[in-house]
């Protein structure tokens, strides 16, 4: 277990977006080294292992039945929905309120409309975010503000997908939380905590945004990426420290700031994920991405809300941290599918059948395709 460091909770005009989360460092070295590798050469090692685990356990499908009650254990595929409807009564109360949606061939003001009246019913109303159903690292996340964003969203939206339109949390701090729980035991364990930062520039009164973009030491490493997601703003003049936030889904790979929170991990809140997943059947491992009010209050286990329970394919992503050495991120990677193939075992053991790959590629398949035509993510 970490140690427990509470921090004094600051707030600052500038950074209002990421209010709650403990100061931000952007001093040193932007990203690190292999921060942006491709995931088939990063992967490479975690390959290899699975093959060597498979041969030892005679069965290459053991991640497969490590969460049984998550389709083929939430390594692809899994539906969003799926995951969150295991909630039970004690849980439900966590998991911040949705409803869910399918695009269908009616025009998108039609559906807009009927959307809309399901989320007065469901005693919801914009803000929302919408989100594929099933996807994953972020694609096709965006903030709805209004009916005309919801009829954009549908209209780029693939016919025929589910969509989930999610409250707008409560709060700006956002956390990844990678929880393990072998099925023999009665208490889980945190083996990862990482701090999703959204990234920003602040205005000096006479830059644009796309100067500012490619002047900032990290933004300008992924300007491909801001400068597409804003390139109707990038003539924009900003006032001197006014703040413009670059990315809205706490996904890595769509440029939020990625710190390692490990030293946060508590007890108090290691004991309320345990009450929580006691009511969530057939879940024992894979990443928690939660909102919080302040980084205190997550550490005494309150204040916080669930957005998305991943499954078996999550990362501990506090590796993507900039100070990361390649050899702990690798170490990390490898213990963590070490654990799946342990828990994968222990559930067969228990009796529970154990998918084939053949399957799994086929979900990659349909997750695939579906993917390539979601909306571009905020």
């Amino acid at each position: 277990m970490h140690r427990l460091k509470l921090v004094e909770e600051k707030t600052s005009p500038a950074l209002p977006v990421n209010h709650g989360m403990p100061p931000l460092d952007m001093s040193g070295k932007p990203v690190s080294f292999f921060e942006f590798w491709p995931g088939w050469v990063f992967y490479a090692p975690v390959a290899l292992q699975w093959i060597w685990n498979g041969l030892k356990y005679r069965s290459f499908g053991l991640p497969l039945v490590a969460n049984p009650g998550i389709e083929l254990s939430g390594m692809v595929g899994e539906s969003k929905d799926a995951i969150l409807s295991l909630a039970g009564d004690t849980a439900k109360p966590w998991v911040l309120p949705y409803i869910m949606w399918e695009k269908t061939a009616m025009p998108p003001e039609t559906q807009a409309h009927q959307a809309l009246t399901a989320l007065q019913q469901a005693g919801l109303g914009f803000p929302v975010v919408a989100k594929p159903d099933l996807g994953c690292r972020g694609a096709g996340v965006r903030l709805v503000e209004n009916k005309g964003e919801l009829e954009e969203y549908l209209r780029l939206f693939p016919d025929g997908a589910r969509l989930m339109l999610q409250e707008k949390a409560p709060y700006n701090a956002e956390a990844g939380v990678f929880y393990v729980r072998y099925p023999d035991q009665k208490r889980g364990q945190i083996f990862s905590m990482t701090l999703k930062y959204n990234p920003f520039v602040v205005g000096d009164g006479e830059s644009n945004l796309a100067q500012l973009i490619d002047e900032d030491s990290r933004a300008g490493k992924l300007a491909h990426l801001y400068r597409t997601r804003h390139e109707d703003k990038l003539d924009l003049v900003l006032a001197k420290g006014e703040t413009f936030r670059l990315a809205f889904a706490g996904s890595h790979s769509r440029g939020a700031i990625f710190r390692d929170g490990r030293d946060y991990i508590s007890d108090a809140l290691v004991e309320r994920l345990d009450e929580i997943f006691d009511d969530f059947p057939g879940f024992h491992y894979g990443r928690i991405d939660l909102k919080f009010r302040d980084i205190n209050s997550l550490m005494r286990g309150e204040d916080f809300v669930l957005l998305e329970v991943n499954g078996a394919s999550s990362e501990a992503a506090h590796i993507w941290d900039r100070g990361a050495t390649i050899k702990s991120a690798f170490g990390t990677l490898l213990d963590q599918y070490r654990m799946l193939f342990e828990i994968g075992n222990l559930q067969r053991k228990a009796g529970h059948k154990v998918p084939s790959l053949l399957e799994l590629y086929r979900a990659w398949r349909r997750e695939k395709a579906l993917v390539r035509d979601y909306p571009s993510t905020d």
